[in-house]
């Protein structure tokens, strides 16, 4: 099963140097999530590839116009583009009030029905279940209320061994059994033993999404054993004072964290404009956890 995410935006505050605001897009499964809408979020998903209308579920971590300001147009121009299906979006309580008050001064009526589903910051909890994954909150420490996410697979049906259920001649009906693990007594006295027929599937994987934040041991029992951890990496440890002053976290900080919590791969972003070059950002985090990569605008990471 496909589970990976594309970079939109990796810039901090301001676009700069090519680089945009936050916004992600985690594709599991063919479907797709939305995770933060900076400025400029529409244009990257043409840039890459993307049809924005395939997006049915949006996350934004908090309300620093850097994660959000993305989101009034990609939601105005979905209903000029005639999306009908339903928009379910994840977010602070106060960004409801923000978006009806831009759709009233311009006489707006969104064609499509949005659900605001208001997150709360204040102790982890799921937010979000389907057939395919769920979503947890991570609650981080920055200057306003703020919430990363963590995406969990569900495990999948057991694998068939189709060569060896065919040479039997086991009627194909058996197969969603085995799948599901079941042991079967066949009609005519076989026994199915389900290990005998079916190799177990793949482990589910995890993908955590720490944006905005201080370095905070409290977040960490929630990403612990994360595939994938993205943590913002805003300057280079000399700024620490300026890292603690404006809540934010240095690249020494987040490889700490992907250390510390045992991620298997840590990718680095939200970088401030002060860096036009990353590399001095990329070492000081791999001097630390060597398995760091740049959260690169239009690369796509594999969970």
């Amino acid at each position: 099963m496909k589970f990976e995410v594309t970079i939109l935006g990796s810039s901090s505050a301001t676009p700069v140097y090519n680089r945009n605001p936050t916004a992600q897009l985690l594709n599991c499964n063919e479907k797709f999530y939305l995770i933060d809408c900076g400025e400029g979020t529409q244009q990257q998903l043409i840039r890459y590839g993307f049809k924005a209308n395939k997006i049915d579920f949006i996350f934004i971590s908090h309300l620093h116009g850097d994660h959000y300001f993305g989101l009034i147009g990609l939601l105005s121009s979905l209903h000029l583009n005639g999306r009908i299906k339903p928009m379910v979006i994840f977010a602070p309580a106060a960004l409801a009030d923000i978006l009806a008050l831009q759709f009233e001064h311009s006489e707006t009526v969104i064609r499509y029905p949005i659900e605001f589903v208001a997150v709360q910051a204040d102790e982890p909890r799921q937010i979000f279940e389907n057939a395919d994954l769920t979503v947890e909150t991570i609650i981080l420490n920055h200057r306003i209320p703020c919430t990363g996410f963590s995406f969990v697979q569900k495990k999948r049906l057991r694998k068939l061994i189709v060569e060896k259920l065919e040479a039997e001649q086991i009627p194909i009906e058996y197969y969603p059994m085995l799948k599901r693990g079941v042991d079967l007594d066949l009609p005519d006295g076989r026994v199915l033993l389900n290990v005998e027929y079916t190799t177990d599937s793949e482990r589910p994987k995890k993908y955590c999404y720490c944006s905005d934040t201080l370095f905070d041991e409290s977040y960490f029992e929630t990403i612990k054993g994360c595939d994938t951890l993205y943590h913002e990496a805003t300057f280079l440890h000399e700024m620490i004072d300026r890292a603690n002053q404006t809540h934010h976290t240095t690249a020494l900080q987040a490889a700490q964290v992907a250390k510390d919590t045992g991620a298997v791969k840590l990718l680095i972003g939200h970088f401030s404009s002060r860096y036009k070059t990353l590399q001095p950002l990329l070492e000081e985090a791999r001097s630390v956890f060597e398995n760091t990569e740049l959260a690169i605008e239009g690369n796509t990471y594999s969970i």
